[in-house]
């Protein structure tokens, strides 16, 4: 199959690697920055180019769209789908995956766990917010990976202090409960085609508490709970995502599921775990593809089917409309 990759750099880790493996199973593979597209928009005829050329002819789409690139990388993503291009993960699923309020707004009404979140808008909300979500509370930027935007605020006053000064950058805030028990750790699982793939816990540094490996954290391969597993797979079910990364905490209660991405790194979980993960990415795509292959031939067929069944239909009532004029002709 030809696939193309979007990413901002061929030389990336997570890149390179699909490459890789694409290759390694005999695929051809094209790598492309998506801000390097542009989006062709009219009547019935949905396009793309690639530079001064319209885009190559492609079999399948896996976006890497970074957060700094979100709104036109969705973009893209949401243009070769309506061109009928197989996406891997579509712009709504990673639209939905990259705003956390709304994701954590989707994950609750299928009652998926998730800690305790707030968002507030006014400094008049912030005494009922930190009631609802306690101190030291964690304050979040709506949109932000790698732990980038993720705060520890110990205090009410710090928790106020923060908030106006987001507020003031225009900032959209969530505050969200800080659960003690996971003591700076949390679960990263990726989940590919309702299935997980490879899974580690991450040890923040000390005197951090974000424990994302590109904020100096430690991953440790883990034999992941059941439990674990179904909830991460449930919250990519409720993305509507074929690929993604699942952060979670482990507390009292069970999994608490903290951010789903859409782009997961790939370098940390394949050394932590040993596992080829680009491979499974690779796998599912040739599975998805075919599915999809499958589902346009059979719904081809059936068009066919009530299109002849149409003509059949309407040759018969031209046959019998023929013989009532010539009976009323005779008649006559």
């Amino acid at each position: 199959m030809r696939v193309l990759l979007l990413s901002r750099s061929a030389s990336l880790y997570s890149t390179s690697r699909l490459v890789l493996a694409a290759r390694a199973r005999g695929h051809e593979i094209l790598v492309a920055d998506p801000l390097d597209f542009h989006v062709v928009v009219s009547k019935g005829h949905p396009s793309l180019y690639l530079g001064d050329l319209p885009a190559p002819e492609i079999d399948i789409v896996i976006p890497r769209i970074g957060a700094s690139i979100t709104s036109y990388g969705v973009a893209v993503v949401r243009q070769f789908d309506m061109m009928g291009v197989p996406v891997l993960n579509t712009a709504i699923a990673i639209s939905r995956s990259r705003d956390k309020l709304r994701a954590m707004q989707l994950l609750t009404k299928k009652h998926i766990d998730v800690p305790t979140t707030v968002c507030a808008r006014t400094p008049d909300a912030v005494p009922v917010a930190l009631g609802l979500v306690g101190t030291p509370a964690i304050v979040k930027l709506q949109q932000g990976t790698q732990g980038i935007g993720t705060m520890i605020a110990e205090t009410p006053q710090a928790v106020s202090s923060l908030l106006e000064t987001l507020w003031a950058m225009g900032q959209d805030i969530i505050l969200q409960e800080y659960i003690a028990e996971s003591r700076g750790r949390d679960l990263r699982v990726i989940v590919v085609g309702s299935r997980v793939v490879a899974s580690m816990r991450r040890q923040a540094k000390s005197g951090e508490f974000r424990s994302n490996l590109h904020r100096g954290g430690l991953g440790v391969r883990v034999r992941l709970d059941p439990r674990y597993a179904q909830a991460a797979v449930a919250a990519v079910k409720v993305m509507g995502l074929e690929v993604a990364g699942v952060d979670m905490l482990e507390s009292k209660s069970g999994p608490k599921i903290l951010e789903i991405n859409s782009s997961p790194g790939l370098e940390g979980i394949e050394r932590t775990s040993g596992i080829d993960v680009a491979g499974a990415i690779i796998r599912h795509a040739e599975r998805f593809l075919l599915r999809r292959s499958k589902k346009r031939r059979s719904r081809d067929a059936a068009l066919d089917h009530e299109r002849r069944h149409r003509r059949v239909r309407e040759s018969s009532d031209d046959v019998g409309g023929g013989e009532k004029v010539r009976r009323a002709a005779n008649r006559a």
